[in-house]
């Protein structure tokens, strides 16, 4: 049981569990637009998910990201400077306009957690602007790039599913931000440190309601798209309604972030048998 648990922590740790959400996402994407999946868009965003989540989580100072004592943080940065490589390889293979994409997002993941100059701020410290540029980020490699691998318009239905990735992803942060109340620094501004744990789970099921109506502004609506979308929102109402459980870490850090894993699943399941 000790080795089990040791596998599944460094599962959670080094940000496989998170990568596989960003790639469920983005296949949910692939079967709204009608489109192929794409193995080295999804191989892609796979790999370079793991290596900006684990920058960002252990490495906020380049020289900390080097230079790595703890023999468990070596083995997660290990992990991460593999991923970088076949993060490198996949991103080879991809269309040109994804490259001048992830340049864009790359450098807004880099000034999360890296600020531009010695004595200035990152982004992250910036308050309040942490959960937009996170749902910004995930929008963009969950949206945008399956749009851009398949040379798509950017029509006004692609700028409806950009719109409810970024909410349905600040949604998710909601339980992150209501578990860390306790330890995220006040300069932060998150939002329960603003509103209170109560007013920020009524926005978040306020954001729920506005991420499922916005599907009826789309010109073409996928058959099965107003019935998954509301599973999806009564799940995300019961996380938010949660509260002992939103402050257990594997409740948070597991189950919280399998939901878009279970959506993509719930998806292709439904899709396959009808």
């Amino acid at each position: 049981m000790r080795t089990l648990k040791s596998i599944f922590d460094f599962y959670l740790d080094a940000s496989i569990h998170v990568a596989l959400a960003v790639i469920a996402m983005a296949g949910v994407t692939f079967h709204l637009f009608g489109t192929l999946s794409d193995i080295d868009l999804l191989g892609f965003i796979f790999f370079s998910v793991i290596v900006c989540y684990n920058f960002i989580k252990y490495g906020v100072e380049a020289y900390k990201y080097l230079m790595v004592s703890n023999a468990y943080h070596k083995s997660i940065q290990i992990f991460s400077f593999l991923s970088f490589g076949f993060a490198l390889y996949f991103f080879f293979q991809l269309d040109q306009s994804i490259w001048w994409g992830t340049i864009v997002l790359g450098l807004l993941s880099a000034l999360y957690a890296v600020p531009l100059l010695p004595r200035a701020k990152n982004l992250r410290n910036l308050a309040g602007l942490k959960i937009y540029i996170v749902a910004f980020v995930w929008a963009g490699f969950t949206v945008l790039f399956p749009a851009l691998d398949a040379h798509m318009p950017l029509h006004w239905d692609f700028w409806i599913a950009f719109a409810q990735r970024f909410l349905l992803v600040l949604i998710l942060i909601l339980p992150f931000e209501i578990r860390d109340l306790q330890w995220d620094d006040k300069s932060l501004r998150t939002l329960p440190q603003v509103l209170g744990v109560k007013n920020t789970k009524n926005v978040g099921t306020a954001m729920t309601m506005v991420f499922f109506l916005l599907t009826f502004l789309k010109d073409n609506i996928h058959p099965m798209e107003i019935g998954l979308r509301l599973a999806l929102v009564f799940v995300l109402v019961l996380v938010l309604m949660s509260d002992k459980r939103m402050r257990s870490r594997y409740f948070v850090s597991f189950w919280v972030e399998a939901i878009p894993i279970f959506w993509f699943l719930l998806f292709w399941g439904v899709e396959k048998i009808f």
